[in-house]
């Protein structure tokens, strides 16, 4: 049976989970320059650079992965979100993109097969792919509003050299996370099918959106729904939301998505919003209260947590949602669905 068999196997039965932030756990380390740098000469300064430590610490990682799956998660993802060539050129590290991801792939499967061996449980391996730091829709320079940084074949090749080192590494999906700019979101989705056909073994694909204010769109101006819209074609195995805000104000977003959506739907909010420090203070218990209200309302297949959540937040969310039912894929009437900034329907 293949990773997508199974996993549609066991969505049907139960809601599944994801894990948490990689972040917030490596802060809590308290790591050096020096840690992050290990032994490799690189000539800027390296702290930060969370995705190095899968060559550097995979210590950390392995730890990080394996208390996540100690906690109760089906799915861990690749510590990779910053892992293309063009993340990493603000540290000079473009030239690890494909060691860095073949490695940060092996740790998270090695961590998923031990955890497999103990229970027999499938555990699977999420190739996590970030939105990068430029963006295609929006100007960086507000006196030329034609101007950009990257232009799209330029970005689809670097989504494809980290698609295809995260395929090498032998992760079972991609997902492509965080979605700011929609049109971004498509060059990483071709990216990864151009990968996943070159490599000759099914990669599904998973897509994740992000909103970035009240108004319930991205940075590119899309809503969630016209998101789905632009990249349904791709038919991902899960479409979701993640990062944000919290549980509670991503319900009404969520909501639409649910209802509209013939996939599978993984959602993964933050610990709520940052306090004044930048600090996030909402509890497990809190977090696991708030997602079982998404549960209620038959929402989601499969959840987990963004910034601010641990291994307790994970660990809290399996536990209450234990036993209750997954989402019901709609079955939706066919009529041509399209977007702009907003979704648009054409019925005969």
């Amino acid at each position: 049976m293949s990773a997508e068999d199974q996993f549609r196997k066991i969505a049907a039965e139960k809601i599944m989970i994801f894990d948490g932030g990689y972040g917030t756990s490596i802060q809590k380390y308290g790591l050096s320059e020096a840690d992050y740098r290990g032994d490799l000469d690189l000539e800027k300064d390296q702290k930060g650079n969370n995705d190095l430590l899968c060559l550097t610490r995979p210590d950390i990682v392995e730890a990080i992965h394996t208390a996540y799956l100690d906690a109760g998660a089906d799915m861990i993802e690749t510590n990779t979100f910053s892992s293309t060539g063009i993340a990493m050129a603000d540290y000079g590290c473009e030239h690890l993109v494909k060691e860095l991801n073949i490695a940060a792939a092996r740790i998270a499967r090695k961590c998923c097969d031990a955890a497999t061996a103990k229970d027999g449980r499938p555990r699977f391996v999420a190739g996590s792919i970030g939105p990068t730091n430029k963006t295609l829709s929006i100007s960086p320079d507000v006196n030329d509003p034609a101007y950009r940084e990257v232009d799209y074949d330029t970005l689809k090749d670097q989504y494809r050299e980290q698609c295809e080192a995260l395929i090498e590494g032998g992760v079972d999906f991609l997902l492509v996370e965080t979605c700011f700019d929609t049109l971004n979101a498509k060059a990483a989705g071709m990216a990864a099918r151009e990968a996943e056909e070159a490599s000759g073994r099914s990669v599904p694909l998973m897509l994740s959106f992000t909103i970035t204010d009240m108004s319930g769109r991205n940075l590119s101006g899309h809503t969630v729904n016209a998101f789905w819209y632009s990249l349904r074609h791709l038919k991902p195995l899960t479409i979701g939301v993640n990062c944000a805000f919290g549980a509670d104000l991503l319900r009404p977003y969520l909501s639409e998505l649910a209802k509209n959506a013939d996939t599978l739907i993984l959602a993964y909010p933050n610990a709520g919003l940052p306090n004044e420090l930048g600090q996030y203070d909402e509890l497990p218990e809190t977090t696991a209260k708030l997602i079982g209200q998404w549960v209620d309302e038959g929402l989601v297949n499969m959840v987990g947590g963004c910034c601010g959540t641990t291994p307790a937040h994970i660990g809290a969310v399996a536990k209450a949602l234990a036993g209750h039912k997954p989402r019901v894929v709609p079955d939706l009437p066919v009529v041509t669905r399209l977007a702009g900034l907003e979704p648009m329907h054409i019925a005969a």
